[in-house]
């Protein structure tokens, strides 16, 4: 992992602004001659910029993500844990931040990305791509530069978090909150209320089949001490231990302001500005970001391509289903998204372009 820090401040989307912001990002493979095989990659509201990591499923040789072929960049979000500037950063006055950071908006992400870009003279980006939190970040950024991206593909998002995605992300901050600790603005501070607002997170991220499938139990005697209780403290423990509460209140909330709309004639006019080649791409059991919401995206860009993941594993299926998506996203890269699709791959449903 990489990190620049930049001499100016920088301006956010409400008015206030970071002092000479610090983002951390990675990159894999090399860029070519003419730079024309750059993949940029926006990670969701926990990743981070090591996508070998948390996308391992498409990324390697003969995959979409190959950094044999393409220079793939990913920059960790403002507000994150993970090397940009976030809660735990120092102020002016040599304090940490906590629940003082200010809020940073999906725009605000793309801004940072953005910056990024000009500084690593990257003047344009062959595919850039992005699913839940991450393709809100690639929707404003393809809407502000239209002309950079030659692809776009936007997987498990929307134009406007819904309400009810916002009523989840209230629960998990009021399960923050009522840690008394989080209050204390200590490093650690909120640890309970974190492990606390990852359990009622998995609830949004998978869905009542999923959990049928891998948590059901095998001996009906039992009267407790069951699987899907088991899992969903592990799922908490195990975000704690690389996450931190500030951190995740600051990004539910930049999910919660993500509206492509604000401040522009409206969601559908905003879509018009994307001018690239674009692949949308719903996951059928998804019930924080359904595929409704997909289905508005690809309808109002101009030109896109829509499809869906079959899956029961709800919003986490973009990062479950890979080989469905694998073969989704080289057909795209490889202009043959219209064929017919493999008898193998039946559980990908047929695509409409617009």
């Amino acid at each position: 992992m990489q990190t620049k820090t930049f001499k100016t401040d920088f301006t956010l989307e409400s008015g206030n602004s970071i002092a000479h912001p610090t983002i951390a990002y990675s990159t894999y493979g090399t860029l070519n001659k003419d730079k024309s095989n750059v993949i940029w990659v926006c990670h969701a509201l926990t990743g981070n910029s090591e996508v070998h990591d948390w996308w391992s499923g498409i990324f390697g040789e003969g995959r979409p993500l190959d950094p044999a072929k393409s220079f793939i960049i990913c920059a960790n979000v403002l507000g994150s844990c993970y090397g940009s500037t976030g809660p735990l950063c120092f102020d002016k006055q040599g304090q940490r931040l906590f629940q003082d950071f200010p809020l940073v908006t999906p725009r605000d992400m793309a801004k940072a990305h953005e910056l990024l870009r000009k500084e690593l003279n990257i003047e344009r980006i062959q595919l850039l791509i992005g699913a839940s939190l991450g393709g809100q970040q690639a929707l404003e950024w393809s809407i502000e530069q239209p002309t950079l991206f030659e692809r776009c593909v936007f997987i498990a998002t929307n134009a406007q978090h819904s309400a009810y995605g916002i009523a989840f992300n209230e629960a998990q901050r009021l399960a923050i909150h009522a840690d008394p600790t989080y209050a204390e603005r200590k490093l650690n501070g909120g640890r309970k209320g974190l492990i606390a607002a990852r359990s009622i997170a998995m609830l949004s991220y998978r869905s009542y089949t999923g959990y049928e499938i891998t948590q059901s139990e095998d001996n009906s005697e039992h009267t407790e001490g069951f699987k899907a209780a088991s899992y969903q403290r592990y799922q908490g423990e195990k975000l704690a231990k690389r996450f931190n509460a500030y951190s995740y209140v600051a990004l539910s909330k930049s999910m919660d302001s993500h509206n492509i709309g604000r401040n522009r004639k409206s969601s559908a006019s905003a879509l018009k500005q994307i001018s690239a080649k674009t692949l949308v791409v719903g996951v059928t059991s998804d019930s924080l970001f359904p595929i409704s919401e997909q289905q508005f995206l690809a309808n109002g860009i101009s030109g896109a391509t829509y499809t869906e993941i079959t899956s029961n594993f709800g919003h986490d299926g973009f990062l479950v289903e890979f080989e469905q998506l694998n073969e989704l996203l080289l057909r795209f890269l490889s202009d043959q998204l219209i064929s017919p699709l493999p008898t193998r791959l039946k559980g990908v449903q047929p695509i409409i372009n617009n």
